[in-house]
Parts: structure tokens; sequence; C-alpha cells
């Protein structure tokens, strides 16, 4: 009888691991969005579940059971943007991928675009996805597919075009989509000289953990958002070096293989 207990099949144990990197995977397409922090509030709610269980707390088992005994409904209901962006973008991805040109020459690019609108006072948008996908946005755009350019990006957003309101996002070191329009932030104390652009910048990276360059129209003002915070009046040395120090992690195409990095 006790050899029958660790007689495990190895079946069992490709099971196993099939199921912890599906788990695994979850949890890095969740990490760092607002997914993350409900998931845990399940969680917690799981655990107290089986705690008034053992302790016989019938009230709370009983309000805690028929709570769980709809947790699918609940889950898709909250978490239909994340299980959507799941279904779109299956697999992580990065700002660099088979992208032309190196990540200094994309950022120096980025830079040069966003002072040259700066002078001119046009308003732009500009998104630099990473982890976290984006196929809700894209999918609202219109596809373009072009190399990342100071040129591209002032045709883009000059004022004539009929895609300027919308917000540019790089994928994989290419302009992807143009004209896309991204969820304002809730923040009510956000002040109120910031405009729509801003305020979408702000919206956009609460929820994801996408960069985004802002060019204001009004004051030429540029800034840099990241993590729902706002980096105002920057020069180009500063912007050139603050995009350098967010993807430092980075290494390029062909080098050590398995690294993490934003050409992977």
């Amino acid at each position: 009888m006790p050899q029958a207990i660790f007689d495990i099949r190895w079946i069992d144990v490709v099971d196993i691991l099939i199921v912890a990197f599906v788990i695994y995977r979850l949890m890095l397409l969740v990490k760092g969005t607002r997914a993350e922090r409900m998931l845990w509030g399940l969680a917690v709610i799981v655990l107290v579940y089986f705690i008034s269980q053992r302790m016989e707390l019938f009230t709370l088992h009983w309000i805690l059971s028929n709570f769980l005994g709809s947790i699918v409904i609940i889950v898709i209901v909250v978490f239909q943007r994340d299980i959507r962006r799941v279904l779109v973008q299956v697999g992580k991805t990065s700002l660099f991928g088979r992208g032309e040109g190196s990540k200094e020459e994309i950022f120096e690019e980025l830079s040069k675009a966003a002072f040259q609108m700066s002078e001119k006072k046009i308003g732009a948008l500009i998104v630099l996805e990473k982890d976290v996908g984006l196929g809700d946005y894209l999918d609202i755009g219109i596809e373009v597919d072009a190399k990342v350019s100071s040129e591209m990006l002032l045709s883009i957003f000059n004022p004539s075009s009929p895609v300027h309101d919308g917000a540019a996002i790089i994928k994989k070191g290419r302009i992807n989509r143009t004209g896309c329009f991204l969820p304002l932030t809730r923040d009510k104390e956000i002040s109120k000289s910031l405009g729509t652009r801003h305020r979408a910048a702000l919206g956009l990276t609460e929820e994801t953990d996408a960069v985004v360059i802002v060019v204001s129209e009004e004051t030429g003002e540029v800034s840099l958002v990241v993590d729902g915070e706002i980096d105002r009046n920057m020069d180009a040395a500063i912007l050139l070096k603050k995009l350098k120090d967010i993807f430092r992690s980075a290494h390029p195409q062909g080098e050590t293989k398995g690294k993490k990095g934003i050409f992977s």
C-alpha cells in the first residue's frame, strides 16, 4: 500500500507542469494591472471561505458559498477587458521585436519628432507598448505598420491629418496603429490645466504598463507619462535619457538567449 502512494505516472507530472505553466503565464499577463489586485481580493475571499468552513461559521460560510457559486460569471464581468486582451494578445509582447532600427535610433526619432512638434505646437500622443498588450486599443485604430521616424510621426499628427486627434501606438519597433482612442483617467484630483491628451495618457498608464509621450497643442510642452504619473516640462536630452532608463533591461537581438528584454 505505501508503495502505491508514491506511484506517480509520467503523465501526471506532465499534467501538473502544464497547469503550473498556465497559472504562471496568467500571473504574468495580469501583473501590474488592476486585475492583479482584484485577483488577490478573490484569493482572500476563497481563503476566508475555507476558514469559515473549518471553524463552522455557518452564516459566513453560506454567504461565501453563494458568492463563489457565481464566481465564473463574476470573473467574466469584472475581467472582460483583460480576458479579451488575453485572447487577442496571446503570449508576451514587447516594444521591440522584428522592427527596423535599434532601440537607440527609435528613441532618438521619438525625441526628435516630439520637440519638432513642440516648436510648432502640434499636439501628439505617442504610446510605446511594453509587456501588457494593447489589443483593445489596436482594434479601434487604423493599421499603419510603418518604420518609426520623425517624418512619419509629423505627418500623422499634422493638424490636417484625419487621425491627428488619436494616439499612435508603437509595437515591436514599428508604428502599428494611429487614430487610437484611449481611456481617460478617472482621477478627480488631476490638475485642470491638463487637457484631453494628458488625461488619456494617464488613463492608459493606470491600466497598463505602457509609456506615453504627450505634446501639448496649447503650450508645446512635452511630457512623459508612466505608471499613472506625469513628468512635465521635459527637454530632448531628459526625454531621451528617461526612455533609455525605462527600457534599460532590454538586450539587443543576437545577445544571449533566455535573457528578458524588449527585443525578445
